[in-house]
Protein backbone atom coordinates (compact mmCIF):
# COMPACT_ATOMS: atom_id res chain seq x y z
CA UNK A 1 0.00 0.00 0.00
CA UNK A 2 1.59 3.76 -1.13
CA UNK A 3 1.90 5.88 1.63
CA UNK A 4 -0.42 8.55 0.73
CA UNK A 5 -3.23 5.39 1.05
CA UNK A 6 -1.97 4.96 4.76
CA UNK A 7 -2.71 8.47 5.44
CA UNK A 8 -5.79 8.51 3.73
CA UNK A 9 -6.80 5.34 6.26
CA UNK A 10 -5.31 6.11 9.29
CA UNK A 11 -7.59 9.64 9.41
CA UNK A 12 -3.87 11.79 8.32
CA UNK A 13 -3.54 14.58 5.97
CA UNK A 14 -2.66 13.09 2.45
CA UNK A 15 -2.30 14.03 -1.28
CA UNK A 16 -5.42 13.00 -3.30
CA UNK A 17 -3.57 12.87 -6.46
CA UNK A 18 -1.33 10.56 -5.36
CA UNK A 19 -1.26 8.51 -8.75
CA UNK A 20 -2.64 4.99 -6.28
CA UNK A 21 -5.40 6.93 -5.28
CA UNK A 22 -6.43 8.01 -8.73
CA UNK A 23 -6.09 4.73 -10.07
CA UNK A 24 -8.60 3.29 -7.00
CA UNK A 25 -10.80 6.16 -7.95
CA UNK A 26 -10.89 5.58 -11.65
CA UNK A 27 -11.47 1.84 -11.01
CA UNK A 28 -14.35 2.74 -8.17
CA UNK A 29 -15.77 4.84 -10.64
CA UNK A 30 -15.55 2.08 -13.85
CA UNK A 31 -17.44 -0.28 -11.74
CA UNK A 32 -20.15 1.89 -10.85
CA UNK A 33 -20.60 3.15 -14.45
CA UNK A 34 -21.16 -0.82 -14.65
CA UNK A 35 -23.43 -1.31 -11.85
CA UNK A 36 -25.52 1.69 -12.62
CA UNK A 37 -26.03 0.52 -16.29
CA UNK A 38 -26.99 -2.66 -15.43
CA UNK A 39 -31.19 -3.72 -15.50
CA UNK A 40 -33.36 -4.58 -12.87
CA UNK A 41 -33.42 -7.72 -13.98
CA UNK A 42 -29.50 -8.25 -13.70
CA UNK A 43 -30.01 -9.07 -9.47
CA UNK A 44 -26.81 -11.48 -10.22
CA UNK A 45 -24.87 -9.08 -12.86
CA UNK A 46 -25.55 -6.22 -10.01
CA UNK A 47 -24.45 -8.34 -6.86
CA UNK A 48 -20.92 -9.35 -8.62
CA UNK A 49 -20.10 -5.76 -9.45
CA UNK A 50 -20.68 -4.57 -5.34
CA UNK A 51 -18.95 -7.68 -4.07
CA UNK A 52 -16.03 -6.37 -6.67
CA UNK A 53 -16.79 -3.06 -5.43
CA UNK A 54 -17.08 -2.77 -1.61
CA UNK A 55 -15.21 -3.53 1.08
CA UNK A 56 -18.24 -6.36 1.90
CA UNK A 57 -21.43 -6.77 1.17
CA UNK A 58 -24.26 -8.57 3.22
CA UNK A 59 -26.49 -11.11 1.95
CA UNK A 60 -29.62 -9.30 0.58
CA UNK A 61 -28.03 -5.93 -0.22
CA UNK A 62 -29.34 -4.12 -2.91
CA UNK A 63 -28.65 -0.63 -4.09
CA UNK A 64 -31.04 0.97 -6.77
CA UNK A 65 -28.54 2.67 -9.35
CA UNK A 66 -27.34 5.40 -9.91
CA UNK A 67 -24.69 4.58 -7.21
CA UNK A 68 -21.38 6.72 -6.25
CA UNK A 69 -18.76 6.42 -4.40
CA UNK A 70 -15.03 7.38 -4.04
CA UNK A 71 -12.63 4.03 -3.41
CA UNK A 72 -15.57 1.38 -2.73
CA UNK A 73 -13.15 -0.75 -0.88
CA UNK A 74 -13.75 1.42 2.52
CA UNK A 75 -17.59 0.46 2.67
CA UNK A 76 -18.29 -2.60 4.50
CA UNK A 77 -22.47 -3.17 4.28
CA UNK A 78 -24.10 -5.83 7.12
CA UNK A 79 -26.98 -7.87 5.58
CA UNK A 80 -30.18 -6.68 4.49
CA UNK A 81 -29.49 -3.64 3.14
CA UNK A 82 -30.86 -1.41 1.03
CA UNK A 83 -30.12 1.82 -0.80
CA UNK A 84 -32.60 3.33 -3.20
CA UNK A 85 -31.64 5.64 -6.02
CA UNK A 86 -28.98 8.23 -5.66
CA UNK A 87 -27.05 7.05 -3.04
CA UNK A 88 -23.69 9.43 -2.79
CA UNK A 89 -20.71 7.07 -0.64
CA UNK A 90 -17.42 9.43 -0.26
CA UNK A 91 -15.54 6.89 1.12
CA UNK A 92 -11.83 8.10 1.86
CA UNK A 93 -12.48 6.57 5.26
CA UNK A 94 -14.00 3.35 6.54
CA UNK A 95 -17.56 3.29 6.21
CA UNK A 96 -19.44 0.55 8.09
CA UNK A 97 -23.27 -0.19 7.83
CA UNK A 98 -25.14 -2.87 9.94
CA UNK A 99 -27.41 -5.05 9.74
CA UNK A 100 -31.57 -4.45 8.53
CA UNK A 101 -30.95 -0.50 7.38
CA UNK A 102 -32.74 1.26 4.40
CA UNK A 103 -31.75 4.31 2.98
CA UNK A 104 -33.79 6.47 1.15
CA UNK A 105 -33.30 8.51 -2.43
CA UNK A 106 -30.26 11.19 -2.22
CA UNK A 107 -28.64 10.10 0.70
CA UNK A 108 -25.26 11.02 0.70
CA UNK A 109 -22.63 9.92 3.67
CA UNK A 110 -19.34 11.76 3.71
CA UNK A 111 -15.57 10.75 5.00
CA UNK A 112 -13.80 13.20 3.50
CA UNK A 113 -12.89 16.65 4.64
CA UNK A 114 -10.45 19.61 4.56
CA UNK A 115 -8.23 21.47 6.48
CA UNK A 116 -9.90 24.60 8.15
CA UNK A 117 -7.33 26.55 7.40
CA UNK A 118 -7.58 28.54 4.25
CA UNK A 119 -3.97 28.08 3.31
CA UNK A 120 -3.26 24.91 4.20
CA UNK A 121 -6.44 24.02 2.59
CA UNK A 122 -5.50 25.56 -0.53
CA UNK A 123 -2.41 23.52 -0.83
CA UNK A 124 -4.88 20.78 -1.65
CA UNK A 125 -4.42 17.92 0.99
CA UNK A 126 -7.57 16.52 2.31
CA UNK A 127 -8.67 13.87 5.45
CA UNK A 128 -10.82 11.82 6.07
CA UNK A 129 -12.68 10.29 9.37
CA UNK A 130 -14.69 7.01 9.60
CA UNK A 131 -18.63 6.79 9.76
CA UNK A 132 -20.27 4.02 11.55
CA UNK A 133 -24.15 3.21 11.02
CA UNK A 134 -25.82 0.46 13.11
CA UNK A 135 -27.99 -2.14 12.98
CA UNK A 136 -31.70 -0.99 12.06
CA UNK A 137 -31.26 2.37 10.68
CA UNK A 138 -33.54 4.24 8.88
CA UNK A 139 -32.10 7.22 6.88
CA UNK A 140 -34.68 9.51 5.01
CA UNK A 141 -34.44 11.46 1.62
CA UNK A 142 -32.08 13.59 0.90
CA UNK A 143 -30.22 13.03 4.60
CA UNK A 144 -26.75 13.57 4.85
CA UNK A 145 -24.04 12.09 7.37
CA UNK A 146 -20.73 14.08 7.60
CA UNK A 147 -17.43 12.80 8.45
CA UNK A 148 -16.84 11.28 11.82
CA UNK A 149 -20.50 10.57 13.10
CA UNK A 150 -21.71 7.37 14.82
CA UNK A 151 -25.51 6.46 14.59
CA UNK A 152 -26.64 3.86 16.87
CA UNK A 153 -28.51 0.95 16.69
CA UNK A 154 -32.76 1.13 15.68
CA UNK A 155 -32.56 4.99 15.31
CA UNK A 156 -33.76 6.91 12.33
CA UNK A 157 -32.56 9.75 10.72
CA UNK A 158 -35.29 12.48 9.47
CA UNK A 159 -35.58 13.45 5.95
CA UNK A 160 -32.89 16.38 4.92
CA UNK A 161 -31.30 16.29 8.02
CA UNK A 162 -27.66 17.18 8.10
CA UNK A 163 -26.08 14.54 11.04
CA UNK A 164 -22.83 16.66 12.69
CA UNK A 165 -22.64 14.60 15.68
CA UNK A 166 -23.13 11.06 16.81
CA UNK A 167 -26.44 9.85 16.95
CA UNK A 168 -27.61 7.69 20.21
CA UNK A 169 -29.37 4.43 19.62
CA UNK A 170 -33.32 4.48 19.42
CA UNK A 171 -33.76 7.84 18.91
CA UNK A 172 -35.19 9.89 15.75
CA UNK A 173 -33.30 13.12 14.74
CA UNK A 174 -34.25 15.78 12.27
CA UNK A 175 -32.87 19.33 11.43
CA UNK A 176 -29.59 21.26 10.21
CA UNK A 177 -27.62 20.56 12.55
CA UNK A 178 -29.38 17.59 13.28
CA UNK A 179 -30.92 16.67 17.02
CA UNK A 180 -33.21 14.34 18.97
CA UNK A 181 -36.79 15.02 18.56
CA UNK A 182 -37.86 11.84 20.09
CA UNK A 183 -36.99 8.71 21.87
CA UNK A 184 -38.12 5.74 20.91
CA UNK A 185 -39.28 2.82 22.76
CA UNK A 186 -39.10 4.85 25.80
CA UNK A 187 -40.88 3.25 28.71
Amino acid sequence: MCREKEKMVDGELYDPTDPELVADRNRARELTRRYNDTRPDEQTARREVLEDLLGSVGAECQIEPPFRCDYGYNIQLGENFYANFDCVVLDAARVEIGGNCMIAPGVHIYTATHPLDAAERIKGPEYAKPVTIGDNVWIGGQAVVNPGVTVGDDSVIASGAVVTEDVPDEVVVQGNPASVVKELNAD
